[in-house]
């Protein structure tokens, strides 16, 4: 049964979380993606707003990278997608979208021991909400957004590393004058 089908009420819903930055959305953050909308009726993809941090996109270029990469696996898998933006803490977040589960990818022991962490803290704060690893598939684990920025920036090839749109959005705004 689809998730936007009327019989499905939306209590019964197994709604996910996705946070992140996601500047650039990158091939590891889709793989992670691809596994959510498998288990979950609707995902939330969450892009973190930080006052501190200067990002190279904007959050409306986000969202549209989102949604044009994500929202075909989202359908592909009868899932509900949406992506939005936060300032809070994600079990806050998680909690307004009605989310029952934090979905987070993992690349390596480093990452893991980290989301642990996290895991724990939100666990406390939010016991309803579950933090569900997914481990990164071998062929994007080293795929960070940092990396891949630093990369587009010094004129690399980062088409391995991200969808085609995002490689092109890329080499756009690193284009020499």
């Amino acid at each position: 049964m689809s998730a936007t089908s009327p019989a499905t009420s939306r209590t019964n819903q197994r709604i996910a979380l996705f946070a992140g930055s996601f500047d650039p959305i990158t091939n590891g953050h889709v793989d992670v993606v691809g596994k959510a909308v498998r288990f979950a009726d609707r995902l939330v993809i969450a892009i973190g707003i930080h006052p501190g941090k200067t990002p190279l996109f904007s959050v409306d270029d986000r969202l549209a990278m989102i949604n044009e990469v994500c929202a075909p696996l989202a359908r592909a898998a009868g899932c509900e997608l949406s992506a939005i933006t936060f300032a809070d803490l994600v079990v806050t977040v998680a909690q307004r979208a009605g989310a029952t589960m934090l979905v987070r990818g993992v690349r390596d022991s480093t990452d893991f021991d980290y989301e642990m962490q996290m895991a724990g803290m939100n666990a406390a704060m939010a016991p309803q909400i579950q933090t569900l690893f997914l481990p990164a598939a071998p062929a994007v684990r080293p795929i960070t957004a940092t990396l891949v920025r630093q990369i587009a920036g010094m004129g690399g090839d980062v088409s391995t590393f991200v969808p085609a749109p995002v490689a092109a959005l890329l080499k756009k705004k690193f284009a020499k004058v």
